[in-house]
């Protein structure tokens, strides 16, 4: 049960272990590009070339929804990134019930944005756990937990495609595993939950410190992306690093080094409404900066 690229690998990790796989869960496709065509989600398209069963049903609280899921006599659910809620009687079908592949270090970020979160407020590591799935949010015990640094070079993207692969590996053995593993439940202390990300979020307040700068433009790449304004054209900065230099808060101090309120950060990638996401260099020589422009207005 799973939608988007991230359940894409944990697929393909139960396949490859030899499950029999029942059913493929996920979100319908949806309306799309310029023609908004409906389009399917990466999960559908992979079972499908699988050649795999494909259900999306619109609530899995209808009647039917749950009676078709029921007569599947599943041993076991896995859900990873589904995108609808589970009901008790979901929940409670499956002969082992089902497992969650959640990315973070649980209790901490809860959620439906974890690995954003993480970045954004500056965690020094995440993870992936395997949870027994219970009514509540993110609450159920855990089964199996690994640990991953947070570098000053991750951003949200090549953190999702790391823990991915963690997920999926770590579901393979939790499997193999689960006769002989304790689930452990939750502490209290620590609990944080991750908000899905708001597009409000997104503008850059260059009079924040250099650190939490970054850490947005980071943490919001690549979608939605931490935008400000450039000759009054939103522009989004993908990927950033924290520089030394001082100056006024929004000002071009060196190249494509702005000026936070203690210290400055360094763009090294962006992309112009419109236009394809670009290094530093190459979006220079289309929208050059001078020094001591100001910027973000």
């Amino acid at each position: 049960m799973g939608t988007p690229d991230f359940s894409v690998p944990i697929l393909d990790a139960l396949v490859a272990a030899g499950h029999n796989i029942a059913a493929v869960y996920c979100q319908p496709a949806r309306p799309a590009g310029r023609g908004k065509k409906p389009r399917p989600s990466p999960v559908e398209k992979r079972a499908r070339d699988l050649g795999l069963e494909v259900r999306f049903p619109v609530s899995l609280k209808d009647e039917q929804a749950q009676a078709d899921f029921a007569a599947l006599k599943a041993d076991i659910a896995i859900v990873v990134a589904y995108g609808l809620i589970l009901p008790q009687v979901i929940l409670d079908a499956p002969t082992l019930g089902c497992l969650n592949i959640h990315a973070s270090l649980l209790p901490r970020w809860r959620g439906a944005a974890p690995i954003h979160r993480a970045i954004i407020a500056g965690d020094s590591e995440t993870g992936i756990c395997i949870m027994q799935m219970e009514a509540g949010l993110d609450t159920g015990p855990v089964l199996l937990c690994e640990t991953t640094q947070i570098t000053p070079a991750d951003t949200t993207a090549i953190l999702h495609d790391r823990l991915s692969q963690m997920g999926a590996s770590l579901i393979a053995r939790a499997l193999v595993e689960l006769p002989n593993l304790s689930p452990e439940p939750q502490p209290e202390d620590g609990k944080t939950y991750a908000a899905k990300i708001d597009k409000a979020e997104a503008q850059i307040d260059w009079t924040c410190p250099a650190s939490k700068v970054d850490r947005l433009i980071r943490g919001l790449s690549p979608f939605p992306g931490a935008w400000t304004l450039i000759n009054g054209e939103r522009v989004k900065f993908l990927m950033s690093r924290v520089a030394s230099n001082k100056g006024a808060a929004g000002t071009v101090l060196d190249g494509f080094t702005i000026a936070c309120s203690d210290g400055a950060v360094e763009i090294l990638r962006a992309q112009r409404q419109g236009k394809q996401a670009m290094d530093a260099e190459a979006f220079l020589r289309g929208t050059p900066l001078t020094l001591g422009q100001i910027i973000g207005e």
